[in-house]
């Protein structure tokens, strides 16, 4: 007889929801496939995917099918799936408004600095995506890992917000 474990339903928020939350939805679908929904949104949605989040996606052979830049209002909606996570990866040391998510879903704040922030060449902008995908792929491995099922609430709180504090891995895949 094998375990059945339910599978749990994550947003990645974010401002724009072009960088940062699709490039975490992307990595959680490829990393957490089965045990995991992934999706992202923003509160204040650029309308498109940054053509360098897609670019870095591609690179690491993440899924980027289904991808686009939408509202969190998708998320409030009757019907809309029940979340159990949500993160919040804006970066608040650079004065954005990360949005506070209302009702029971485990919350935590991940700060990403921006990368479609970052001016300069094209170099400096792939450095910049390639940065945040790395912390991201880390932080997202680890909470992967964790044994929910297992975990009461407060524990789990507590690994969800050291997570957020988790630096890129400095090796390169």
């Amino acid at each position: 007889m094998t375990a059945h474990f339910r599978s749990y339903n994550v947003l990645f928020l974010c401002t724009g929801n072009s960088a940062r939350s699709v490039i975490a939805e992307s990595i959680l679908r490829s990393v957490g496939a089965g045990r995991f929904n992934a999706y992202s949104a923003g509160s204040h949605p650029t309308g498109r995917v940054n053509p360098y989040a897609l670019e870095v996606l591609q690179k690491n052979r993440l899924p980027t099918d289904g991808l686009r830049s939408k509202s969190w209002n998708e998320f409030a909606r009757p019907g809309a799936p029940q979340l159990d996570f949500v993160f919040t990866v804006c970066d608040n040391a650079a004065g954005e408004v990360c949005p506070v998510w209302p009702g029971q879903p485990m919350t935590a704040h991940w700060g990403i600095r921006d990368p479609a922030a970052v001016e300069g060449d094209d170099d400096a902008k792939r450095k910049a995506f390639a940065e945040a995908s790395r912390t991201l792929l880390n932080r997202i491995r680890m909470f992967a890992s964790l044994p929910l099922e297992k975990l009461e609430r407060l524990t789990l709180q507590r690994h969800l917000d050291e997570l957020g504090k988790a630096p890129a891995e400095t090796a390169t895949e």
